[in-house]
């Protein structure tokens, strides 16, 4: 006979214990899916509505979730596109303000007539004074302004009309209304002084007289006097008064003891030094001596005098420097790159500054008013022979 036994009490205890850890590691599967794994796929539904059958014995019946859980991606930062930077606008220079205009082309009046007087006294008109700012006033307003560096316009402002009045005397009412009247006779026939020797000098510089200086007012100077009055709209009459002298004056240099007659001329190899005042610079080797004192320049050799020829030097602000120098370079045909105007047969001897010929100076002598600092020679054909005779290394003597 079989003897059935009754679980005891123990036995029974540890059947439960197998039963609810059974259980706990059901959840325990259930809880890990839910942290980003895949889940279990949840049993689908029997045909006919009727559900899927209950857990066997000993598991849980912990309802699974009907959706999968969602695996979270890690977000991608969504990068746009910058916008080109803008390149800032370059600011814009303020354009220089320009000075409004004194006298303009078509203007009219007295003030017109001094301006044209005042040109003319300059040679940068001529003809008769009208009044009118006319082309021909337009062109010589144009010409004067570049020659001294202001904006060439041919329209005259404040700055212009102080540089032109600077230079130049106040027209009398005779002379903006062209009434020709000539004044006191300084100098007329007849008369002899040392006056009319440099009156004498004066004018064979510029081509009037080419008698032998001695110093005696007659038919000969009479009328190379004419002459200059004429050609300069000044009353012909033979005689010198001051308005005669002032032009004259402008126009040329004060008169070497050569010129005057108290000293004989060099030689082409000349004694030493003639009848110059020369500096003690220059009496060793080739030297150019450029003297301020009469505006004459000398090449010089071993203290002779080898030529001589008239000089002009830079205008109030643009002085040319004295000192010893040396010739640096030289330039047949050369054009200043910063005012743009003609020196040729340049000897160039202190930056910027050389010898060269000027036909400002040939045209207005004195009168030009003055060069940028340069040393001006008004005879061509010299200053192209000077040249020619000229090293660099020659020394360069300006001086008082």
């Amino acid at each position: 006979m079989t003897t059935h036994r009754t679980p005891g009490p123990t036995r029974t205890a540890h059947r439960l214990f197998r039963a609810a850890a059974s259980g706990v590691a059901g959840l325990a599967l259930i809880a890990v899916a839910g942290c980003g794994s895949p889940a279990a796929p949840q049993s689908p539904a029997e045909p006919g509505g009727q559900a899927s059958p209950a857990p066997a014995a000993g598991q849980s019946s912990t309802t699974e979730p009907t959706t999968a859980p969602t695996t979270a991606s890690p977000s991608t930062p969504q990068t746009s596109t910058p916008e080109p930077t803008k390149e800032p606008e370059p600011t814009k220079e303020p354009e220089p303000r320009k000075e409004p205009a004194m006298m303009k082309s078509g203007a009219k009046g007295e003030q017109v007539r001094e301006l044209q007087v005042r040109l003319r006294s300059i040679s940068w008109l001529s003809g008769t004074i009208t009044g009118t700012y006319d082309e021909a006033t337009v062109e010589a307003v144009r010409g004067f302004q570049a020659k001294r560096g202001v904006a060439a316009t041919g329209e005259v402002d404040q700055k212009t009309w102080a540089l032109l009045v600077g230079m130049t005397q106040t027209p009398t009412h005779e002379q903006k209304h062209n009434i020709l009247t000539p004044g006191p006779a300084l100098m007329k026939a007849g008369q002899e002084s040392d006056k009319i020797k440099e009156l004498q000098a004066r004018l064979a510089q510029i081509g009037w007289f080419s008698d032998e200086v001695t110093g005696f007012y007659g038919p000969v100077t009479t009328a190379s006097v004419k002459g200059f009055q004429e050609k300069r709209q000044i009353p012909v009459t033979g005689e010198v008064d001051q308005r005669t002298w002032d032009r004259l004056a402008a126009m040329t240099r004060q008169p070497t003891k050569v010129e005057l007659g108290e000293a004989p001329p060099p030689a082409e190899e000349g004694s030493n030094g003639g009848g110059y005042d020369l500096d003690p610079r220059c009496m060793t080797g080739r030297v150019i001596c450029i003297s301020k004192s009469t505006n004459t320049l000398h090449w010089m050799k071993d203290g002779k005098v080898i030529k001589a020829m008239d000089a002009r030097f830079g205008a109030k602000g643009m002085e040319t420097r004295e000192g010893v120098f040396q010739v640096g370079w030289k330039s047949r045909n050369h054009t200043s790159t910063i005012y743009h105007t003609w020196m040729p047969f340049a000897l160039f001897f202190s930056g910027g500054q050389a010898v060269h010929y000027s036909p400002d100076f040939a045209a207005n002598g004195y009168n030009g008013g003055g060069s940028h600092g340069c040393v001006n020679i008004r005879d061509r054909a010299g200053v192209e022979w000077l040249f020619d005779q000229v090293r660099v290394g020659d020394r360069v003597v300006v001086h008082w």
